[in-house]
Protein backbone atom coordinates (compact mmCIF):
# COMPACT_ATOMS: atom_id res chain seq x y z
CA UNK A 1 0.00 0.00 0.00
CA UNK A 2 3.07 2.30 -0.72
CA UNK A 3 1.49 4.03 -3.55
CA UNK A 4 -1.72 6.22 -4.10
CA UNK A 5 -4.12 6.61 -6.10
CA UNK A 6 -3.99 9.39 -8.74
CA UNK A 7 -8.17 9.10 -9.11
CA UNK A 8 -10.50 11.50 -6.91
CA UNK A 9 -12.31 9.91 -4.50
CA UNK A 10 -15.87 10.41 -3.45
CA UNK A 11 -15.43 10.91 0.85
CA UNK A 12 -17.50 7.36 0.96
CA UNK A 13 -15.23 5.47 -1.27
CA UNK A 14 -12.12 7.21 0.85
CA UNK A 15 -13.73 6.10 4.63
CA UNK A 16 -14.70 2.40 3.44
CA UNK A 17 -10.69 2.00 1.86
CA UNK A 18 -9.38 3.51 5.55
CA UNK A 19 -12.02 1.52 7.16
CA UNK A 20 -10.80 -1.19 5.45
CA UNK A 21 -6.75 -0.75 6.58
CA UNK A 22 -7.68 0.19 9.85
CA UNK A 23 -9.26 -3.77 10.17
CA UNK A 24 -6.23 -5.37 8.79
CA UNK A 25 -4.12 -7.14 11.29
CA UNK A 26 -7.57 -8.80 13.33
CA UNK A 27 -7.55 -12.40 12.84
CA UNK A 28 -7.28 -14.81 15.59
CA UNK A 29 -3.46 -15.72 14.17
CA UNK A 30 -2.62 -11.76 14.20
CA UNK A 31 -3.92 -10.64 18.03
CA UNK A 32 -2.31 -14.29 19.39
CA UNK A 33 1.20 -13.26 17.33
CA UNK A 34 0.93 -9.51 18.74
CA UNK A 35 0.23 -10.65 22.45
CA UNK A 36 2.68 -12.86 22.57
CA UNK A 37 5.34 -10.64 21.13
CA UNK A 38 4.19 -8.18 23.31
CA UNK A 39 4.65 -10.08 26.27
CA UNK A 40 8.68 -10.83 25.34
CA UNK A 41 9.27 -7.78 24.63
CA UNK A 42 8.04 -6.39 28.13
CA UNK A 43 10.03 -9.01 29.84
CA UNK A 44 13.08 -8.75 27.94
CA UNK A 45 12.73 -4.92 28.19
CA UNK A 46 12.62 -5.51 32.27
CA UNK A 47 15.45 -7.66 32.18
CA UNK A 48 17.73 -5.68 29.60
CA UNK A 49 17.39 -1.90 30.37
CA UNK A 50 15.34 -1.97 33.99
CA UNK A 51 11.99 -0.53 31.75
CA UNK A 52 9.77 0.61 34.11
CA UNK A 53 6.10 2.18 33.35
CA UNK A 54 4.63 5.13 35.87
CA UNK A 55 1.20 6.20 36.26
CA UNK A 56 -0.10 2.82 33.87
CA UNK A 57 -3.42 3.64 35.83
CA UNK A 58 -4.25 6.90 34.15
CA UNK A 59 -4.61 4.57 30.25
CA UNK A 60 -8.41 4.80 29.50
CA UNK A 61 -9.14 0.80 30.10
CA UNK A 62 -11.18 1.08 27.05
CA UNK A 63 -12.82 2.93 24.13
CA UNK A 64 -10.15 5.23 21.58
CA UNK A 65 -7.69 7.27 22.91
CA UNK A 66 -4.58 8.72 21.30
CA UNK A 67 -1.14 8.52 23.02
CA UNK A 68 1.22 11.53 22.25
CA UNK A 69 5.13 10.82 23.53
CA UNK A 70 7.99 12.76 23.57
CA UNK A 71 10.62 11.31 21.21
CA UNK A 72 14.05 11.22 21.70
CA UNK A 73 15.15 7.72 20.53
CA UNK A 74 14.29 5.18 17.71
CA UNK A 75 12.70 2.56 20.35
CA UNK A 76 10.34 5.10 21.65
CA UNK A 77 7.95 3.85 19.05
CA UNK A 78 7.85 0.22 20.80
CA UNK A 79 7.45 1.56 23.85
CA UNK A 80 3.58 2.08 24.12
CA UNK A 81 2.84 -0.92 23.05
CA UNK A 82 4.58 -2.21 26.42
CA UNK A 83 2.61 0.48 28.45
CA UNK A 84 -0.57 -1.45 28.26
CA UNK A 85 -2.09 -4.71 27.03
CA UNK A 86 -4.37 -3.41 24.85
CA UNK A 87 -3.29 -3.10 20.91
CA UNK A 88 -1.80 -0.21 19.96
CA UNK A 89 -1.82 1.10 16.72
CA UNK A 90 0.70 3.23 15.33
CA UNK A 91 1.83 4.79 12.02
CA UNK A 92 5.25 3.43 9.55
CA UNK A 93 6.79 4.71 6.97
CA UNK A 94 4.60 3.57 3.83
CA UNK A 95 8.14 2.59 2.00
CA UNK A 96 8.45 -0.17 4.56
CA UNK A 97 5.59 -1.48 2.95
CA UNK A 98 6.68 -4.33 0.51
CA UNK A 99 3.95 -6.51 0.10
CA UNK A 100 3.57 -9.98 1.32
CA UNK A 101 4.34 -11.25 4.55
CA UNK A 102 6.01 -8.27 6.02
CA UNK A 103 2.91 -6.58 5.24
CA UNK A 104 1.05 -8.82 7.20
CA UNK A 105 3.24 -8.66 10.02
CA UNK A 106 3.43 -5.22 10.15
CA UNK A 107 -0.33 -5.16 10.28
CA UNK A 108 -0.50 -7.79 12.85
CA UNK A 109 1.98 -5.33 15.14
CA UNK A 110 -0.92 -2.23 14.65
CA UNK A 111 0.97 -0.26 12.15
CA UNK A 112 -0.62 1.06 8.88
CA UNK A 113 1.70 2.93 6.16
CA UNK A 114 1.98 6.93 6.35
CA UNK A 115 4.11 8.65 3.30
CA UNK A 116 5.80 11.07 5.50
CA UNK A 117 7.01 13.26 2.41
CA UNK A 118 4.00 15.83 3.08
CA UNK A 119 0.72 15.62 4.29
CA UNK A 120 -0.88 12.10 4.01
CA UNK A 121 -4.65 12.42 4.23
CA UNK A 122 -5.55 8.78 3.75
CA UNK A 123 -2.96 8.46 6.53
CA UNK A 124 -4.98 10.31 8.79
CA UNK A 125 -8.40 9.22 7.27
CA UNK A 126 -6.57 5.59 8.66
CA UNK A 127 -6.13 7.00 11.85
CA UNK A 128 -10.02 8.42 12.33
CA UNK A 129 -11.03 5.01 11.05
CA UNK A 130 -8.82 3.27 13.49
CA UNK A 131 -9.92 5.89 16.64
CA UNK A 132 -13.71 5.18 15.45
CA UNK A 133 -13.10 1.62 15.78
CA UNK A 134 -12.14 2.43 19.45
CA UNK A 135 -8.69 1.36 19.55
CA UNK A 136 -5.63 3.68 21.12
CA UNK A 137 -3.77 5.49 18.86
CA UNK A 138 -0.24 6.34 18.71
CA UNK A 139 0.75 9.88 17.30
CA UNK A 140 4.10 11.51 18.09
CA UNK A 141 3.52 15.53 18.31
CA UNK A 142 7.10 16.53 17.63
CA UNK A 143 6.92 14.34 14.03
CA UNK A 144 10.22 13.19 13.76
CA UNK A 145 12.70 12.26 16.33
CA UNK A 146 14.32 15.21 17.98
CA UNK A 147 17.25 15.57 20.23
CA UNK A 148 17.48 18.26 23.38
CA UNK A 149 15.90 19.15 26.26
CA UNK A 150 13.29 21.39 25.14
CA UNK A 151 9.78 20.18 23.76
CA UNK A 152 8.91 22.30 21.25
CA UNK A 153 7.36 23.18 17.14
CA UNK A 154 5.02 20.25 18.19
CA UNK A 155 2.51 19.82 15.25
CA UNK A 156 -1.15 20.32 15.18
CA UNK A 157 -1.90 16.41 14.14
CA UNK A 158 -2.84 14.94 17.59
CA UNK A 159 -4.83 17.90 19.01
CA UNK A 160 -6.29 17.90 15.63
CA UNK A 161 -7.53 14.46 15.25
CA UNK A 162 -8.39 14.15 19.38
CA UNK A 163 -10.85 17.31 18.43
CA UNK A 164 -12.47 15.85 15.47
CA UNK A 165 -12.73 12.48 17.40
CA UNK A 166 -13.26 13.40 20.47
CA UNK A 167 -11.34 11.48 22.58
CA UNK A 168 -8.65 12.25 24.81
CA UNK A 169 -4.95 12.58 24.38
CA UNK A 170 -3.09 10.92 26.58
CA UNK A 171 0.48 12.61 26.97
CA UNK A 172 3.99 10.33 27.72
CA UNK A 173 7.04 11.30 28.37
CA UNK A 174 10.13 8.76 28.06
CA UNK A 175 13.52 9.07 30.28
CA UNK A 176 16.61 7.49 29.47
CA UNK A 177 15.93 6.07 26.13
CA UNK A 178 18.12 8.37 24.22
CA UNK A 179 21.09 6.77 26.53
CA UNK A 180 19.87 3.46 25.64
CA UNK A 181 19.41 3.68 22.04
CA UNK A 182 21.01 7.96 21.21
CA UNK A 183 20.86 9.11 17.53
CA UNK A 184 23.22 6.89 15.38
CA UNK A 185 23.34 4.02 17.42
CA UNK A 186 21.96 0.97 16.04
CA UNK A 187 22.07 -1.45 18.84
CA UNK A 188 20.46 -1.21 22.27
CA UNK A 189 22.13 -0.60 25.59
CA UNK A 190 21.59 -1.41 28.85
CA UNK A 191 20.13 1.91 30.30
CA UNK A 192 17.34 2.22 32.27
CA UNK A 193 14.13 3.75 30.39
CA UNK A 194 11.24 5.14 32.52
CA UNK A 195 7.59 5.73 30.74
CA UNK A 196 5.42 7.83 32.74
CA UNK A 197 1.81 8.23 31.70
CA UNK A 198 0.12 11.43 32.48
CA UNK A 199 -3.21 12.53 32.76
CA UNK A 200 -5.81 12.39 30.10
CA UNK A 201 -6.72 15.37 28.05
CA UNK A 202 -10.00 15.86 26.91
CA UNK A 203 -10.68 18.43 23.90
CA UNK A 204 -13.10 21.25 25.04
CA UNK A 205 -15.58 21.32 22.32
CA UNK A 206 -19.05 20.66 21.22
CA UNK A 207 -20.20 16.81 21.01
CA UNK A 208 -20.83 17.89 17.02
CA UNK A 209 -19.61 20.53 14.56
CA UNK A 210 -16.84 21.95 13.13
CA UNK A 211 -13.70 22.49 15.66
CA UNK A 212 -12.00 25.85 15.38
CA UNK A 213 -8.10 26.24 14.64
CA UNK A 214 -7.76 28.28 17.90
CA UNK A 215 -9.40 25.03 19.90
CA UNK A 216 -6.80 22.63 18.06
CA UNK A 217 -3.83 24.92 18.73
CA UNK A 218 -4.63 25.74 22.48
CA UNK A 219 -4.96 21.84 23.28
CA UNK A 220 -1.71 21.71 21.28
CA UNK A 221 0.04 24.54 23.48
CA UNK A 222 -1.94 22.14 26.36
CA UNK A 223 -0.12 18.99 25.68
CA UNK A 224 3.11 20.43 25.31
CA UNK A 225 3.46 21.80 28.75
CA UNK A 226 2.00 18.35 29.76
CA UNK A 227 4.59 16.43 27.47
CA UNK A 228 7.26 18.57 28.60
CA UNK A 229 6.75 18.41 32.49
CA UNK A 230 6.35 14.80 32.04
CA UNK A 231 9.79 14.32 30.25
CA UNK A 232 11.04 16.38 32.51
CA UNK A 233 10.34 13.95 35.67
CA UNK A 234 11.06 11.08 33.76
CA UNK A 235 14.89 12.16 32.76
CA UNK A 236 14.84 12.00 36.67
CA UNK A 237 13.41 8.63 37.58
CA UNK A 238 15.49 7.28 34.66
CA UNK A 239 18.89 8.79 36.05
Amino acid sequence: MSGRSERPETRHAAWARAEAVAARGRSPLARGTYHVLRFLAEALAVAYVSFEVVGRDRLPASGPFIISPVHRSNVDFSLPALMMRRRVRWMAKDSIYVGGPLDRFLYAMGAFPVNRSGLDREALLIAEAVLARGEPLVMFPEGRRKAGQMVEDLYDGPAFMACRQRVPIVPVGIGGSDKAMPIGSRFLRPRKIVVLVGEPIYPDVPVEGRVGRGVVRDLTAQLRDAIQALYDEAQQLAS
